[in-house]
């Protein structure tokens, strides 16, 4: 015997067009992000959001918590507008968390477009995934943590790191923010980047 129940229609994602992927010749010119997931040792799922500018791959931002909606996204990108400034465009992938009202409405009222990369093709957002991969392998698979504090902790001090110290093949061997100072120096004095 079968029950006539109705299903509920599949929402559907606007067709997203293929954008080349390309280094911005200006900071703050596209902000790549995108989320992680982990567990704590006693089981307890957590997230990291990540920003990075596609310029000289600074790490702007990366929170850490258990659950991160489209509010909460709202009130990191005022802590990163305070502290940073805003991109022209933020490219993202097509999760709900991005695609939430609260979240497009406030980079809409900001000035800044948003960018989807279409549906499974993460290589379209190859910056951000590109440093996902190193923030595993660096600070989440190299310690097992017991509380969100000793995240937060831990990836501040190679937020720094990663940041100031350690050069980058991309950049001509130079660190995230050599490569912005090197870029405000040419610009102060008018040299071509």
């Amino acid at each position: 015997m079968r029950l006539n129940l109705r299903r509920a229609a599949k929402r559907r994602l606007p067709k997203r067009e293929r954008v080349a992927l390309y280094v911005p010749r200006l900071p703050d010119t596209v902000w790549s992000v995108d989320f992680m997931s982990d567990a704590l040792a006693c089981g307890r799922r957590f997230r990291t959001f990540n920003v990075v500018d596609d310029f000289n791959r600074e790490v702007l931002h990366i929170e850490v918590d258990t659950s991160i909606n489209s509010h909460r996204l709202v009130r990191v990108f005022e802590q990163i507008k305070h502290d940073h400034g805003l991109p022209q465009v933020v490219r993202s992938d097509n999760g709900p968390e991005f695609l939430g009202d609260a979240f497009t409405s406030w980079l809409k009222v900001n000035g800044v477009a948003i960018q989807y990369i279409q549906p499974g093709k993460p290589n379209q957002n190859a910056f951000i995934e590109r440093f996902n991969r190193t923030f595993r392998e660096e600070v989440l698979d190299q310690h097992l943590f017991t509380r969100l504090d000793d995240i937060r902790e831990a990836t501040h001090w190679w937020m720094i790191d990663y940041n100031e110290q350690r050069p980058h093949d991309a950049l001509g061997g130079l660190t995230p923010t050599e490569y912005r100072n090197q870029h405000a120096r040419r610009s102060t004095f008018g040299l071509s980047a």
